[in-house]
């Protein structure tokens, strides 16, 4: 029988941790960061993860196809402040899935597969801008603090569970941990990648990439998804949840980009 004394413990520990938690995203959002989750501890763990998937996935050999990525990314990187956009370490990956990521440590992998969805130079700054926004906004560090957290409820309540006589404190134990699921970690994921959406959406247009091209590329991406997961049971948002906020945002990524243009950034990048 677990003590009073030791889900005092626990709870104390947790509510110091929740405390200690508290910063603020590129858009200003309140996070949950946890302080063990460092920069560099976080960018430690993206470095090797990377390393590794390149020891198990083949990179793409065609020129071509690596000298066009590399201009786009490359273009968005110029535009970010001070030494924020050196030393990056960018990857095409043989692999058909529409896909991209950005890591923690300065490290892109495009998929070849996006190439077929992200139809041109301005399509395809829309998803690596968004997967640079993801490290912005130390999304990593989050994800993380908040799957710690999870795990820290999902133990006091399960103390809970353990000193209560109730009969359903099993049913109890199941029910927060799909309420932490589907209340929680699910709608702080799709959060996450909307707010990357914006910061890259700003991002690509800074670069003096053409923002409208954001929806197109969506519109892409909805035509190609066969899965159609019901939003609220999914990390994403829908296609039509994204398209919607992309519009708003458009006049302002607009200004952003003529200015970039006016100062002389039109990247002219050649598939």
């Amino acid at each position: 029988m677990v003590s009073t004394q030791s889900m005092k413990r626990s709870l104390i520990a947790l509510a110091a941790l929740l405390l200690l938690a508290c910063t603020v995203s590129p858009t200003g959002r309140k996070q949950f960061i946890l302080p063990n989750f460092t920069d560099s501890e976080v960018s430690k763990m993206g470095i090797s993860a990377y390393d590794d998937l390149k020891k198990k996935q083949p990179l793409s050999k065609d020129a071509g196809t690596n000298a066009y990525v590399n201009c786009v990314a490359k273009a968005i990187l110029a535009s970010l402040p001070g030494d924020e956009g050196q030393g990056w370490e960018i990857n095409v990956f043989q692999d058909d899935t529409p896909n991209a990521f950005a890591l923690p440590g300065k490290k892109i992998g495009v998929h070849s597969g996006i190439l077929k969805v992200a139809e041109n130079q301005d399509q395809l700054a829309t998803v690596i801008g968004h997967e640079i926004g993801h490290v912005r906004a130390h999304h990593s560090a989050e994800r993380l603090s908040q799957q710690f957290a999870a795990q820290g409820a999902l133990v006091v309540g399960g103390i809970i569970a353990a000193t209560s006589d109730s009969p359903q404190k099993g049913l109890a134990v199941g029910a927060l941990g799909a309420g932490i699921t589907y209340g929680v970690l699910l709608p702080f994921s799709r959060t996450q990648e909307s707010e990357a959406d914006m910061i890259g959406l700003r991002l690509m247009a800074d670069a003096g990439f053409n923002p409208d091209e954001s929806v197109a590329l969506w519109q892409n991406m909805a035509a190609a998804d066969k899965s159609k997961t019901p939003e609220f049971m999914s990390t994403h948002p829908s296609d039509q949840t994204r398209m919607a906020a992309l519009n708003r945002a458009l006049p302002m990524a607009e200004e952003d980009a003529r200015a970039a243009q006016q100062q002389g950034r039109h990247p002219n990048c050649k598939r």
